[in-house]
């Protein structure tokens, strides 16, 4: 079996494999990118293992007139960048010692071995620079049958990074068959080891988190994490019963990870996902919004179209409601619409304190109105 794809047939790249070939070592595409291949969806980088240590790779892609950045050069990992395109070179690696959270890695000359250290039988595959697949693990069928499976035991993967965890529900999210359910030996292996989660960063955490609401149905994955104690562990007091009702109602609509984790409920995460200042601020409004009854057009004046467009289908999937009348439009009419009534209106009558309460007290009356009242209604 053979890959194909512009990024693979890209000159660039195959001008990366040909330095190091021509130098007499292995340059194997090798994970995300020989997978989403095999798949048919995008690929958006490029990772290549070889049987060379890192200082080798530096100097032949040096060499070859290559820039060379030493992303990760303790681990193997060296990013060559041509004409402008990374490309991430790790040497084969065996692992020596693991706490479940990072590795002391032994370099290696061997595929098998380095196959060995990866998380998932689909993400343990690899290509030669003319596509043809290698497969040392046997996780092509895996893959093409779209079933998550951990390179042998589940819990020993675990235990070498607990980050496995969440990465197990996302990429069951993903590239899981949804039908087949997930992998049973993988997730009571998850269950099992859920308390290591404690010992990640919040960075981390939030990263994969992020993608994992980000998929284009996170529901099952999401429910298999609640009935494994995984989700108590990353969001306390989460629900993920709307979530399901809320992909339905988005109809296809761009997937935001904000909403479906408003949906989730649970405390504040700031600090335990490292959100910034505006995304949590995002989510406040949401939930904040929720408590209150305001048309589609008022959220949108509000709130924005982006935010309103939460709220409304967050509103609809929570409360088992059907979706208003023309709310989309509605949504559209409020974000582009101003106050009829500005300050000069009211000038030089008012001023100070006097006049941003009347400004405040018009702009409620146009608002119980559906933005409906014009200037002259307002003033007069």
């Amino acid at each position: 079996m053979k890959i194909t794809g512009a990024w693979i047939d890209n000159p660039v790249t195959q001008a990366v494999c040909a330095a190091l070939t021509g130098a007499g070592v292995q340059a194997l595409f090798v994970g995300g990118c020989v997978r989403n291949a095999l798949l048919g969806v995008p690929v958006s980088d490029i990772d290549i293992a070889t049987d060379a240590r890192p200082e080798i790779v530096s100097d032949i892609a040096k060499n070859a007139g290559f820039k060379v950045v030493p992303t990760g050069i303790d681990h193997g990992t060296v990013t060559v960048i041509a004409d402008g395109l990374p490309h991430e070179i790790t040497t084969f690696r065996t692992d020596v010692k693991t706490d479940g959270r990072r590795a002391v890695v032994a370099f290696s000359t061997r595929i098998e071995e380095d196959a060995a250290r990866r998380d998932f039988t689909m993400n343990a595959l690899y290509a030669a620079p003319d596509g043809t697949v290698i497969d040392p693990l046997g996780g092509l069928p895996d893959l093409l049958a779209r079933r998550l499976r951990f390179v042998g035991l589940a819990e020993q993967r675990i235990q070498e990074d607990y980050l496995r965890i969440l990465r197990f529900f996302r990429f069951h999210a993903i590239y899981g068959d949804p039908d087949q359910g997930i992998d049973a030996e993988g997730l009571a292996a998850c269950a099992a080891f859920s308390a290591g989660i404690e010992t990640l960063s919040a960075e981390r955490i939030g990263a994969e988190m992020r993608k994992l609401l980000a998929a284009a149905d996170p529901a099952p994955s999401l429910a298999a994490m609640a009935q494994s104690g995984v989700l108590a562990q990353v969001l306390p007091g989460g629900d993920p019963r709307a979530v399901a009702p809320l992909v339905h109602l988005e109809a296809g609509r761009p997937p935001r990870w904000q909403r479906r984790l408003a949906a989730l409920g649970g405390p504040d995460i700031t600090d335990r996902w490292r959100l910034s200042r505006q995304e949590s601020r995002n989510i406040s409004h949401i939930r904040d919004a929720l408590e209150h009854l305001q048309s589609p057009a008022v959220l949108g004046y509000r709130l924005g179209p982006e935010l309103a467009v939460d709220v409304i289908l967050l509103r609809a999937a929570l409360f088992e409601s059907p979706l208003p009348p023309h709310w989309a439009a509605e949504v559209a009419r409020g974000a582009a619409a101003e106050c009829p009534v500005r300050s000069a209106d009211l000038m030089p009558g008012l001023k100070g304190a006097a006049l941003g309460a009347r400004l405040k007290e018009l702009e409620g009356r146009w608002l119980a109105s559906d933005l409906r009242l014009g200037r002259a209604d307002l003033l007069g």
